[in-house]
């Protein structure tokens, strides 16, 4: 398991953010490795309400379904799944001088045979949290 976690300010108030960043087809935006991201569902963003997501990460391509599992005034908390692997995306967002202080946690484990190649992992998926605290940190600034 590995898991990467970073911790920033942005100006828009928790509200704004939070009522963004629930709604994952948003990661076109802010994920670096994201390539697609089409919501499942139709209505208002809701627990329970999934995503197709495709990613390319290290020159290689995945899909995983993605799921809202918490929503809360402060938290989204989302759950992507495949055969390889799965993660936790665990993003709080209190409030901070006038803005927000974001803390975005993700948590990946490998499944079968892919998780040999855990150590390596690490090291990527840090590189890619950098990634996208940077992108966040412009997109949600436009808000």
């Amino acid at each position: 398991m590995t898991t990467i976690s970073r911790t920033f300010t942005v100006t828009p108030q928790p509200q704004v953010v939070l009522d963004y960043l629930k709604d994952f087809s948003h990661a076109t935006e802010w994920d670096p490795g994201t390539e697609s991201c089409t919501r499942r569902d139709s209505g208002p963003v809701v627990v329970g309400s999934s995503w197709d997501n495709t990613s390319k990460i290290a020159g290689v391509s995945t899909e995983l379904v993605y799921e809202l599992l918490e929503l809360t005034d402060a938290k989204v908390v989302f759950k992507g799944e495949n055969e390889t692997a799965s993660t936790i995306d665990d993003i709080t967002v209190l409030p901070h001088e006038g803005g927000s202080e974001i803390t975005y946690e993700a948590v990946i484990e490998m499944k079968g045979a892919a998780k040999l190649a855990t150590p390596g992992v690490k090291l990527l998926f840090e590189k890619i949290g950098t990634d996208t605290e940077e992108d966040m940190t412009t997109v949600l600034n436009r808000l």
